[in-house]
């Protein structure tokens, strides 16, 4: 981590990702970029449906390979590099056939090595299997829900699941969450855990350096008029004057349960998140 001399108030407590040895170059690979529309909270007809999201520095997208749809061909790690779309590191692949992609790097990964994606795969960090070939403890990243889905679960900087049993057809992971879910043994992941692992250090610093990444100021609702939210209206600071906390729109936050009731895939989490608790080991 980089920490910054105090020559401004907001330089005192700014904490970002030492780059330097870690990424490899500055240029993305052409051919696997885009430009892309940002989102910025607006739905199809231009209205906001996510406050607070909005300008930022422009991006070129990085076309991820998700699928991992080459098996049992061995791919060589040619760079490191920084993706402003998302929290882990990334890097260009090259295929023993000639093909190049991009894909999420694990940690402890480094140029040069080899990875490949085999239903039974050598037990290396950045492998990919099937979940049934993976022994228990194992640490896991890029998890398919379904087999021949992509990945889906785990893709953040840092983030790793844990192989955790096999049973039935089926096999357990302890989530990030510290859910357990069950999930198709034949569905694919990938050994180890997701690179960037000190990315929850980042102390952001600055409100600037937020409108940089596309996040707007926020307004409290006690500061807004009673006919804009629940708590506005009054002299000076006035408390909440609701029973329960609220939106802007007067959905009760506080409490209520908001998962659904009869989602087609509680069938299959055989122990719930523990509520405001996330796993430690994760992080460590």
């Amino acid at each position: 981590m980089k920490k910054y001399n105090p020559t401004t108030p907001s330089q005192r407590k700014r904490v970002s990702v030492l780059y330097r040895g870690v990424i490899t170059t500055n240029e993305p690979h052409k051919p696997l970029t885009k430009g892309f529309r940002r989102g910025s909270g607006r739905n199809a007809f231009g209205r906001i449906t996510t406050r607070h999201k909005g300008g930022g520095h422009k991006r070129s997208y990085r076309e991820i390979d998700w699928m991992f749809d080459k098996l049992n061909i061995p791919a060589k790690i040619q760079t490191v590099e920084y993706d402003p779309n998302r929290s882990g590191f990334i890097s260009l692949i090259s295929y023993a056939d000639g093909e190049k992609r991009y894909i999420l790097l694990p940690e402890g990964v480094k140029v040069g090595d080899s990875i490949v994606t085999s239903e039974k795969a050598d037990l290396k960090t950045g492998n990919r299997m099937a979940l049934k070939n993976i022994p228990v403890g194992t640490y896991v990243y890029n998890i398919e829900i379904r087999p021949n889905g992509g990945a889906k679960l785990v893709r953040s900087a840092g983030n790793h699941a844990e192989v955790v049993a096999h049973d039935g057809g089926f096999t357990s992971l302890k989530l990030p969450s510290t859910e357990i879910r069950k999930i198709v043994d034949t569905a694919f992941a990938s050994i180890g855990n997701v690179s960037n692992q000190d990315y929850h250090l980042v102390n952001i610093g600055k409100a600037g350096r937020n409108r940089w990444l596309g996040v707007r100021p926020t307004t409290r609702g006690s500061v807004m008029n009673p006919v804009d939210h629940p708590y506005g209206g009054g002299e000076g600071r006035q408390r909440r004057g609701t029973k329960r906390p609220k939106t802007k729109w007067g959905k009760v936050t506080g409490g209520r349960k908001t998962r659904t009731s009869k989602k087609y895939s509680n069938v299959h989490i055989v122990a719930r998140r523990s509520n405001g608790v996330r796993n430690k080991e994760s992080k460590l």
